[in-house]
């Protein structure tokens, strides 16, 4: 298999695996309705048309096309969580991407945008949906223009707006650009900012998005990566579709790899059966490490997943196979890091994303996400304590209570403890900034340890500055586990 980049598409490398939505990345006019015509564009609209609505959603269901965004749910199924006779109804696109490491769909955006409307008028037509609003990601200014332009070519041609090729099948679609704020990934913060709100995410339940979503009404949320894959589909077949990958994770996915690899990237690779080996190490994929240098530890799915170490590498990106194992696949970006890396440092850098990105919402995750890149910070610049490493999980309890899911690592005996995790946030961004901290300190402890073994005599110290007896636990850490410090300020 030969691979091969293509210059105008910054980013893709491609190869002789098949590409259910990258196909058109060759041409350099990829974007415009022109090539999109030429290239079979818009026939899924004419088959989805020629049948009705319920014959549609049957054919997504049957497709098994998992959720790209994340979650990994099955969009037919979502579909079907509409409360019949509930008028009207909405199609939300997540075009929101901004998981650190991960940026597939905005190359999507960028390099096919009628494939993402086409997905669009397919899915409104199976739910009975007449309006759909893109939520394109504020610092996106090219997949923001692109997007815009093939939307004004698509209302001049007919294929949005009234009466869609002849028939009473009428949708309109607003573009609508956020300013960039990551919790805003999650549906319903996602809902809030599309109202005018403050990006901030909502209870469920009640507001389940498919039964209370925007505007109050019922509403779908579906990732850029999910609808594109609805023309291909439509176009071939469920039977053709689900012959791809495995049945339980059929056709392909987009995965982008950064980090220590010889040739990092986007590619679409084979669902289910591709494993972390053949991506990373690969001919036709990164090719695997820089010259001399050994696998210390990669992120299997994107920033907020829990670590994988070069045991775990034969794993294939399948979340049933990766679940149990300690992680998730979530929105398919691989960070990889090879042996030069710092631990500390690497697990500081996600968790400050984390921190700061924190809408405030939850106490645990605003004041337990500051603490925990505080505390991590301190350690990192050598004037942390041993007992520093117990407030970080103590801070991290007070997020993700029980059990954390982690890797396992044969050589220390230690099992896997399966994926997810319990939160005592509404959303994921707490958790988020925790994974790193407790896969880092979990699978390489010893690096933490090493860190803050020279300042083991300074453990009497109490934080705000007094004393206390040995082995007695601080007031701050006991405040912090149950989540009811506001303000703290930890003087080192």
């Amino acid at each position: 298999m030969a691979s091969y980049t293509i210059p105008h598409a910054v980013g893709f490398v491609a190869n002789d695996a098949p590409r259910i939505v990258s196909s058109r990345f060759d041409h350099p006019d990829s974007y415009t309705l022109e090539r999109y015509l030429a290239t079979g564009g818009y026939e899924g609209v004419r088959a989805a048309l020629a049948r009705t609505p319920v014959e549609v959603h049957s054919e997504v269901r049957e497709a098994a096309l998992l959720g790209r965004g994340g979650a990994g749910f099955p969009a037919g199924v979502k579909w079907g969580f509409c409360p019949p006779d509930v008028w009207p109804r909405y199609l939300v696109v997540n075009g929101d991407e901004s998981e650190p490491g991960t940026y597939k769909d905005r190359l999507l955006m960028e390099l096919d945008p009628h494939q993402l409307i086409e997905g669009c008028l397919i899915a409104c037509y199976a739910v009975g949906l007449s309006q759909c609003f893109f939520y394109i990601r504020g610092e996106m200014a090219l997949a923001q223009e692109r997007v815009t332009q093939a939307l004004n070519e698509a209302y001049e041609a007919g294929w949005v707006g009234r009466n869609i090729c002849g028939t009473d099948f009428s949708v309109d679609i607003i573009v609508h650009c956020g300013a960039g704020a990551y919790v805003v990934g999650e549906e319903t913060a996602l809902i809030e900012s599309l109202e005018g709100n403050r990006g901030m995410p909502r209870l469920k339940p009640p507001y389940f998005p498919a039964a209370i979503g925007l505007y109050g009404r019922p509403t779908i949320v579906n990732n850029v990566e999910t609808l594109a894959n609805l023309p291909w589909i439509l176009r071939h077949g469920a039977a053709a579709f689900t012959a791809i990958g495995t049945p339980s994770s059929p056709g392909t996915r987009m995965v982008a790899v950064s980090g220590h690899v010889q040739r990092p990237g986007v590619f679409e690779i084979v669902n289910g059966t591709t494993t972390f080996r053949d991506l990373i190490y690969g001919a036709d994929y990164c090719g695997g490490l820089r010259p001399g240098r050994e696998l210390k530890a990669f992120v299997p799915g994107g920033g907020s997943a829990p670590w994988f170490t070069p045991a775990q590498l034969d794993l294939p990106f399948e979340a049933s196979e990766v679940g149990p194992q300690g992680s998730m696949l979530g929105s398919g970006a691989v960070m990889v890091m090879d042996d030069t890396t710092d631990i500390p440092a690497a697990a500081l850098t996600l968790t400050k994303f984390y921190a700061h990105e924190s809408c405030g919402k939850c106490v645990p995750c605003r004041e337990g996400a500051t603490w925990l890149e505080r505390v991590l910070r301190r350690v990192c610049d050598g004037t942390g304590t041993p007992r520093d490493l117990e407030l970080l999980m103590d801070v991290g309890a007070s997020i993700c209570p029980g059990d954390f899911p982690h890797a396992a690592v044969p050589e220390r005996g230690l099992e896997p403890k399966p994926f997810p995790y319990q939160m005592t946030t509404i959303c994921f961004v707490g958790p988020s900034a925790f994974a790193p901290v407790h896969s880092a300190m979990t699978l390489f402890g010893d690096e933490f340890e090493a860190r803050v073994a020279p300042n083991a005599h300074l453990d009497g110290t109490h934080l705000d500055g007094g004393h206390r007896d040995e082995g007695q636990p601080s007031e701050s850490a006991g405040l912090l586990r149950a989540g009811q410090v506001t303000d703290v300020t930890i003087r080192v």
